[in-house]
């Protein structure tokens, strides 16, 4: 009996007529993004397009790739970016850490900070050329800055007004829907009624809203409840990003949230989510310790020196360092005064200085934060989420070079191997199709992207080939700094940006635009 996949890849192919190509990857190990069962096949690249996929004839004398033993897949999408500004900058344009995991398109606006232009944002993208395609979303909290600055209020309706008119000019300039970070200042300052305004707004193009919610610890369950009533009640498909549980109390959260969003995708709702498959998360250390409504200007410091509210705050802070172990679970990514302080926790830190972890927070903080990673999270909870089909892989981490200062999140580096490399083909945490699926199919299905994601004939040629004895992230908490291995060929609208696990220094990558319903 003919399984589904190879009976789309035969449908794909004219076997009467020889293909025109420029490429053909032959022998390979094929996975179309669907999740289905992988089939052994062909697949011939015409410029920037796939012409064919399984068994066919080919005119001429293209290039011959032998994928003899290696995978074939779509190029992966990282649906969770915080490339925005380096993906403009001449250093790290190129994004070569995530092309050598396989990735062909990232998504920006995430966690709502990024460009609110939309039309300036892809110019440039344009003019200057990105080693992956770009999709944008547009970013609340930069959005809400604009028109309301820090203010912690409902806007008022000419504000809401201006913020509607806003997303609308975003989507018509092509951003695939608005993304919001409710645990970050002025974002957390809004409230469900004005998110749901915003939200229809952008189903009235046809967008998607996705969402850092507002809790990731104790009050997770009820912020999944805020993001399904916000997808209820603006008709619009919701994701939640980087989908974990967060803090040791809070551990166990897990199987009641994926109920939770079983149920509701049961009933007919469109929510999805994604996840980076560490056990630790990365922000700034504000976000993480330091009360929403002092997180800007010099608000902590006049709070701090003001003598009825500061022994208040700095019990909060205290709090909130006894929640991550008083501070060692807390460790410095990125500190630019003190660069010997990174790889190290606060409590680390406290006790070379001889110091209270609390101290070491201000002392940060007064020098102007501090970029952190949190091991807060369960292993095996990271991996319930990973087994859920309607879960893709993201990375949460941006373009970066190979001689940064920084002690960054392995993330960056490693993702898309990690799940595919480490979780499915060596721990077999879940089927490789899935695993491919979800850096590929699913998230252009969450996207709507349309002609991406799928090794399918008339699809663009964005597609990846690599060894699954090799496939791996090489990039940890120590050394974070590390191409990942085991990408021999990657194609970027069909042009080689990886070959031999080496990028190639094109810039091949495209502005994508989605087209608005309006």
């Amino acid at each position: 009996m003919i399984s589904a996949a190879m009976m789309a890849l035969v449908c794909s192919v004219v076997a009467a007529e020889s293909i025109t190509a420029d490429l053909v990857i032959r022998g390979g190990t094929i996975h179309d993004g669907s999740g289905g069962e992988p089939v052994a096949g062909d697949v011939a690249v015409h410029k920037d397009r796939i012409v064919a996929v399984g068994t066919f004839d080919v005119a001429g004398s293209p290039r011959v790739i032998d994928a003899a033993g290696l995978v074939v897949a779509p190029g992966f999408i990282d649906l969770h970016s915080h490339s925005d500004t380096p993906i403009t900058q001449a250093a790290t344009r190129q994004n070569a850490n995530f092309l050598m995991q396989g990735c062909t398109s990232v998504v920006t606006g995430n966690c709502g900070a990024g460009p609110v232009d939309v039309a300036a944002y892809y110019g440039k993208i344009d003019a200057e050329g990105a080693g992956t395609n770009v999709l944008h979303l547009i970013p609340h909290g930069s959005l809400r800055r604009q028109v309301m600055e820090e203010a912690n209020r409902p806007p008022s309706p000419h504000e809401l007004a201006q913020m509607q008119a806003l997303v609308d000019k975003g989507m018509r300039a092509g951003a695939w829907g608005m993304a919001t970070g409710l645990i970050y200042t002025p974002g957390s300052f809004s409230t469900t009624d004005e998110l749901v305004a915003l939200s229809e707004t952008v189903a009235q193009h046809n967008g998607i809203y996705a969402s850092h919610i507002r809790n990731e610890g104790s009050r997770l369950l009820d912020s999944l409840d805020e993001i399904l009533a916000i997808g209820q009640r603006a008709k619009l498909p919701v994701h939640v990003s980087h989908i974990k549980v967060s803090g040791k109390a809070n551990w166990g959260l897990a199987p009641d949230a994926i109920e939770k969003l079983r149920t509701a995708r049961a009933s007919g709702q469109v929510v999805t989510a994604d996840q980076y498959p560490y056990p630790a998360s990365s922000t700034s250390l504000a976000a993480m310790v330091i009360p929403d409504t002092l997180r800007s200007g010099s608000k902590l410091k006049e709070a701090l020196a003001n003598p009825e509210t500061g022994p208040r705050v700095r019990e909060q802070i205290e709090a909130n360092l006894g929640g991550r172990d008083g501070g060692e679970s807390l460790v410095v990514a990125n500190f630019a005064p003190e660069r010997s302080w990174q790889g190290k926790s606060i409590a680390a830190i406290a006790k070379e200085t001889n110091r209270a972890p609390l101290d070491v927070v201000l002392d940060i903080m007064g020098r102007g934060g501090a970029q952190m990673v949190s091991f807060g999270m369960n292993e095996d909870e990271v991996r319930l989420f990973m087994r859920e089909t309607f879960v893709a892989t993201a990375s949460d981490g941006s373009a970066q070079s190979l001689d940064s200062p920084a002690q960054p999140h392995p993330r960056s580096f490693g993702t898309f191997p990690r799940k595919i490399g480490y979780y499915a083909i060596e721990g077999k945490a879940l089927p490789l199709a899935q695993a491919i699926r979800s850096a590929s199919g699913l998230p252009a299905d969450i996207l709507r992207l349309p002609e991406r994601g799928y090794l399918r004939a008339g699809y663009f040629a964005d597609l990846v080939v690599f060894d699954p004895q090799t496939f791996r992230d090489k990039a940890t908490f120590v050394k974070p700094l590390q191409w990942s291995s085991g990408v021999k060929l990657l194609l970027v609208n069909g042009q080689v940006a990886v070959e031999d696990e080496q990028p190639t220094g094109k810039l091949a990558g495209r502005a994508l635009r989605h087209q608005s319903s309006k």
